[in-house]
């Protein structure tokens, strides 16, 4: 039977009380760990989100009438205790952060009775992930999970903190909008008033947080949610949460000092981490042709080398045609892996198959010194010596090959190159190490919709040095655009914007849009922009993933209070759900089977 509280206050929470309280009279409230029970003497471990604290009912020390009440205490139950807080009579326990003390009850209170929980409530639960996201408000009483939403409570008010000291002020934009289809897809809210019309939800607060640049705000920031209707991995969600600001009258070198001063204070007051600053910046190009990523993991080595020249003679086919097709041949070196089993190798050629490869050469470079090749007899002994050279291949290395256009060959090795990192355990959650990538591409080639299309977005401002290049070669232009890698991710991005109608108008035409289009979706900035805007920049973080990193958690599901699943859905609420006819008629909706 369920007991009020009424006439208690809680003192401390659990974990709060150390050797300082002792002789303390204090109350505690919290759910029950555990019961142990030794007739005449029970030790009930109670739970709150800032840890665990012991309770003695004890004969001679306790009412005989408690200690047969905390009997009957089982797991998940609430209580209220208060007792007086002493030094351990038994052992010191060293993984409790109270474990030097222990409380010995005066009242004991049941607050709230509990079933059998689906599944211990305990770290690193080997619980099935569906059956605790499924339970979700069980499975974050989990103290590991408790510390990572701690964790991410502490990031967002300090991130506050911070801009705010900075001369940010945080200002909303809305939620329901107009669909901007350029991008991911839009998740659509019919409106009621105005049948057959749609609100979209946000992708982004982009283009509100430029029209608050041309409202004199100055620099902007908001912890915004955002939402996309896209295919989902285990670092992706179809709601999520952004860290967006904007800032007028600055340029590149400007947005990239406030983030790395706010980065360095967020790291320093969570984990205790200096970051070395300023952050080391490379160009899209250099981190393709170096890493064959755009969000390179520096952590350990195993770079790409380009050996286009030192096999565009030889007599392997399969060089050779990608060399005359326009492409490249690059390779990695996986130290020490030479002895590598046949078997394993093959694993690696399918893996590089999924990355778009036709296959993979290789060369096994043995301890003796004999090299072991996939394309022996293709290639002369002094060739194939060669190119050992070319790789830095010392005896013991595995030399893998990809030739193909760039792109795929980047796409390949790049992936490679972390699956052999994975495979040879040089990746350390301890070590962050950040990275800026700057001057990405200004547009990429759409096989899908025979055109270009934005790699950023279509405000993002070209650099000024290639604006000639936008009519005889828009592939060649850069942009004034950088993003943020933190160990293989990229944790946020931004660009300076265009801000001069003549090249918003270019980079319209560029991408396709007639003037109506652009009317018709971009309207009303490129109205606001007639009259006086400012130079201006921003960026965006991915909240979600950077606490995902901190926490050195795998998924972004594990710091999320209530995450999706793959396919969009809420397992513990069943959303999305069915609604009933009438709602259907207001809307003006009919369901087609």
């Amino acid at each position: 039977m369920a007991e009020s509280m009424q006439g208690l206050k809680r003192t401390h929470r659990c974990a709060e009380l150390s050797a300082a309280n002792t002789g303390e009279t204090v109350t505690i409230m919290g759910w029950v760990q555990k019961n142990r029970n030794k007739g005449g003497l029970v030790f009930v471990d109670v739970r709150d989100r800032s840890g665990i604290i012991q309770a003695v009912f004890e004969e001679g020390k306790t009412d005989a009438e408690l200690i047969e009440k905390a009997a009957r205490l089982r797991a998940e139950f609430v209580v209220a205790i208060v007792g007086r807080v002493e030094k351990r009579s038994g052992a010191v326990n060293q993984n409790l952060a109270t474990g030097e003390i222990e409380i010995i009850p005066e009242q004991l209170r049941i607050l709230s009775e509990s079933e059998t929980p689906p599944f211990p409530i305990e770290e690193n639960s080997k619980t099935k992930e569906e059956v605790r996201l499924k339970y979700r408000y069980l499975d974050l009483r989990r103290p590991d999970l408790q510390r990572n939403m701690m964790m991410r409570s502490q990031v967002a008010t300090l991130t506050r903190q911070f801009l705010a000291e900075e001369g940010f002020l945080e200002i909303e934009t809305p939620v329901l909008i107009g669909s901007t289809p350029e991008g991911a897809r839009d998740y659509l809210v019919p409106s009621r008033i105005h049948q057959g019309h749609f609100y979209a939800l946000p992708q982004s607060p982009q283009l509100f947080k430029q029209l608050l640049m041309c409202s004199g705000y100055d620099r902007y920031f908001q912890i915004a949610r955002c939402f996309r209707d896209e295919d989902l991995r285990a670092d992706r969600q179809p709601e999520f949460t952004q860290i967006d600001m904007e800032l007028s009258f600055v340029d590149v070198d400007d947005v990239i000092d406030v983030n790395e001063r706010l980065l360095a204070r967020i790291f320093k007051e969570v984990l205790g981490v200096e970051v070395q600053l300023p952050i080391p910046r490379m160009t899209w190009r250099e981190a393709m042709d170096r890493y064959g990523s755009d969000k390179p993991d520096i952590r350990f080595g195993m770079e790409l080398c380009d050996v286009t020249e030192v096999v565009k003679d030889c007599g392997f086919a399969v060089f050779k045609g990608a060399i005359e097709n326009g492409g490249s041949v690059r390779g990695i070196n996986a130290k020490g892996q030479g002895s590598m089993p046949r078997k394993k190798i093959d694993k690696l050629v399918s893996f590089a198959k999924d990355y778009g490869a036709k296959g993979l050469a290789y060369i096994a470079v043995q301890e003796d010194g004999t090299a072991k090749s996939s394309f022996a007899k293709f290639m002369t002994e002094e060739e194939t010596a060669a190119l050992i050279q070319a790789m830095d291949g010392e005896n013991g290395d595995l030399l893998l090959f990809a030739a193909d256009q760039n792109k795929v060959v980047w796409d390949v090795l790049g992936a490679l190159r972390l699956e052999l990192a994975r495979q040879m355990e040089l990746l350390d959650k301890n070590d962050y190490r950040f990275l800026w990538v700057t001057e990405f591409p200004l547009l990429e080639w759409s096989e899908e919709q025979n055109r270009y299309t934005a790699m950023h977005h279509p405000f993002t401002m070209p650099m000024e040095e290639d604006l000639e290049l936008i009519d005889s070669e828009p592939g060649k232009v850069r942009a004034k655009a950088y993003d943020i890698v933190l160990n293989g991710n990229e944790i946020g991005g931004g660009s300076v914007r265009i801000f001069n109608p003549e090249i918003q108008n270019k980079m319209f035409e560029v991408l396709g849009f007639t003037p109506e289009q652009a009317k018709e979706q971009f309207g009303f900035l490129l109205t606001a922009f007639k009259y006086g805007v400012p130079p201006h920049a921003g960026l965006a973080y991915g909240l979600d993933r950077l606490v995902m990193l901190m926490a050195k958690e795998d998924s972004i599901r594990d710091v999320i209070a209530f995450p999706k699943v793959k396919d969009a859905s809420d397992l513990m609420t069943e959303a999305p759900t069915l609604v009933d006819q009438k709602q259907l008629d207001e809307l003006g909706l009919r369901i087609i089977e």
